[in-house]
C-alpha cells in the first residue's frame, strides 16, 4: 500500500492500532535510559508516544501524513518530532540512541533498506529494536497480512544487517494473543507470531 493508501486508512477510522505500544516495545525497552530516539515508520504514533513520555527525545517518521497527524493529536503536550518521509530513504544528520521499527512489512529490498537505514542511524552502542509480523504467522498464527512477500523472520533481518558490527540481544519468533473471529459471531483468543530482533551498534 502506498502512502495515499495510507492516508485513506488512517483517516476512515479513529485508531487503525491501538493507543498504547507494543508490548514487545514497552517490556523491552523499559529499562533504557531514555536519550534520542527514532521510530520509523511510526503510524499513528503509539510508541513515539510513549516513548516520549518516559523521557525520550522522539523523532517519529512515517509516509502517511494522516497517520501522523493523529498522532499529533493523540500526543496532546506530549512532545514528538513529527517528519513525513519514506522509512525506507529518509536520513537524519542526527544520530539515535534507539531505533525502533515497529509492523513495517515490506518486500525484502524495501524492508532490507529500511532496516539498514535504521541502524546506520545509530551512536556506537545504540538499540535497534524491529518487531513485525512473522513468516510463519500465515500458516500457523492469526490475523496480519495475507501476502508471503511482505512477511520475514528475525534471520532475515539479521541477514539485512550484514556486514554491520552488532551484538545480538534477541532474535527470533515470538508469540502474542489476539483476539479472532470464532466463525459463530464471537471472538476468541489466538496466538499471533511475530519476528522480533533486539540488537545493540558495536
Amino acid at each position: 500500500m502506498d502512502a495515499s493508501g495510507w492516508d485513506d486508512r488512517y483517516s476512515a477510522s479513529d485508531l487503525v492500532w491501538s493507543a498504547g505500544p507494543n508490548q514487545f516495545v514497552e517490556q523491552a525497552l523499559a529499562d533504557l535510559t531514555p536519550g534520542r530516539a527514532l521510530d520509523l515508520a511510526a503510524g499513528e504514533g503509539r510508541n513515539a508516544i510513549r516513548l516520549a513520555r518516559r523521557g525520550w527525545q522522539v523523532t517519529a517518521v512515517d509516509f502517511s501524513q494522516a497517520g501522523l497527524d493523529k498522532g499529533r493529536r493523540l500526543a496532546g503536550e506530549t512532545a514528538v518530532d513529527w517528519i513525513c518521509a519514506d522509512a525506507t530513504s529518509w536520513t537524519s544528520p542526527d544520530s539515535f540512541d534507539l531505533v525502533v521499527i515497529a509492523y513495517l512489512q515490506l518486500p525484502a529490498p524495501q524492508r532490507a533498506a529500511a532496516v539498514r537505514n535504521g541502524f546506520a542511524s545509530l551512536t556506537p552502542g545504540g538499540t535497534f529494536f524491529l518487531v513485525v509480523h512473522d513468516s510463519s504467522n500465515l500458516a500457523e498464527g492469526t490475523g496480519g497480512p495475507q501476502d508471503p512477500t511482505v512477511l520475514c523472520t528475525a534471520d532475515d533481518v539479521l541477514a539485512d544487517l550484514t556486514g554491520h558490527d552488532l551484538e545480538v540481544v534477541r532474535a527470533g519468533r515470538v508469540g502474542r494473543e489476539a483476539m479472532a473471529d470464532d466463525g459463530h459471531g464471537g471472538e476468541e483468543r489466538r496466538t499471533a507470531y511475530d519476528a522480533l530482533v533486539h540488537a545493540r551498534r558495536r
